[in-house]
């Protein structure tokens, strides 16, 4: 079992940036592979970046790319999601999610193991 614990969230102003943080606990996290997604009032969870076991290889949703930055320190147990010129449209509930297998795309939600409990963002224009 791993938990995982989203922090962060929170309201900001059409073009800030805001950091999450997500810490986990429970089996060796450099074991996993580490996924945000978020979820938007009245729509399906979407993927937003992901980052293998080491940290080699990292995918963006194109609706971030540019703008978020995905990052982990297996020392520190924790995994980041660093948003920058925030938008109205990512405005979600935001997720990490640790998936135990090594193959696949990070994009699928049905390819992560444990999921956190999510943490608001909500942004004003």
């Amino acid at each position: 079992q791993v938990q995982l614990v989203e922090s962060g969230g929170r309201s900001v102003q059409a073009g800030d940036s805001l950091r999450l943080s997500c810490a986990a606990s429970g089996r060796t996290f450099s074991a996993y592979g580490m996924g945000w997604f978020r979820q938007a009032a009245g729509k399906e969870r979407e993927f937003v970046a992901g980052i293998s076991r080491l940290g080699i290889t990292i995918v963006y949703a194109d609706s971030v790319k540019g703008r978020f930055t995905i990052s982990r320190d297996n020392a520190k147990n924790t995994v980041a999601l660093q948003m920058n010129s925030l938008k109205p449209e990512d405005t979600a509930v935001y997720y990490c999610a640790a998936k135990g297998r090594s193959y696949g795309s990070y994009l699928r939600t049905d390819e992560y193991d444990f999921w956190g409990q999510g943490t608001q963002v909500t942004v004003s224009s």
